[in-house]
Order: C-alpha cells, then sequence, then structure tokens
C-alpha cells in the first residue's frame, strides 16, 4: 500500500494544540488566533470581527474553535459575519483545528478562528 503525504502549497495546517498555544506551520502563537489566507495573527476575539472581514472575499467558511468545550458564537458576531458572506461554522477547538486540516487539503476557501483549550 502506498500513502501520499499531504501537501498544504502555501496554506499553513494546525500541527499541534495545548493549554493555550497552538502549534502552526511549526510555530508556535499563544492565545487566541486567527488562521487566514493572508496568514495568521492574533485574534481580539469575538469583538475582533475587522480581522476576519479583510479576508471576507477569499473566505467561504470560518471555523470556529470555542476553546475546550463547544459554545455558541454570539448572535452580533455570527450576524457580522454571515452578512459578509462567511459562513460560520462553531466547534470545539480540537475539532476546528482537524476539520480545517481536512477541508485545507482539499483546496478549500476555509478560514480558522481559534480560542485557546
Amino acid at each position: 500500500m502506498r500513502l501520499t503525504e499531504i501537501t498544504y502549497d502555501n496554506a499553513r495546517p494546525i500541527d499541534g494544540y495545548g493549554p493555550g498555544f497552538f502549534r502552526i506551520g511549526g510555530e508556535v502563537y499563544e492565545g487566541p488566533v486567527t488562521v487566514l489566507p493572508s496568514g495568521i495573527a492574533l485574534w481580539g476575539g469575538y469583538d475582533d470581527t475587522e480581522t476576519l472581514l479583510t479576508q471576507a472575499d477569499l473566505i467561504d467558511v470560518l471555523f470556529l474553535g470555542t476553546g475546550a468545550n463547544i459554545a455558541h458564537a454570539p448572535t452580533d458576531f455570527r450576524r457580522t459575519m454571515e452578512d459578509a458572506g462567511i459562513g460560520v461554522d462553531v466547534m470545539a477547538s480540537p475539532a476546528a483545528c482537524r476539520t480545517y486540516n481536512v477541508l485545507l487539503s482539499e483546496g478549500r476557501r476555509v478560514a480558522l478562528a481559534l480560542l485557546p483549550i
């Protein structure tokens, strides 16, 4: 049996995560982060929609990682994203990381906004 290694082109997959951090493309980021087509940035949380909206024309789905457990996205946050044409899929951060990596490997137009576990 032959296995084919997944390639991500210029995108950066999530390599790992732990209490308070994410390892993305080999680099460690502490605290909440966004992973967008333009790159990785620290994220100010639900009130920081501007960071995400700058990439709205490049994103079809935003995976929102809500930390260790799944939680509802604030209504204003979800409405702002959906008004910009970005679908929001809410899940715990570990599941968001895994889902993002799979769809990223398929070449999908996805982004991440993550709260640490």
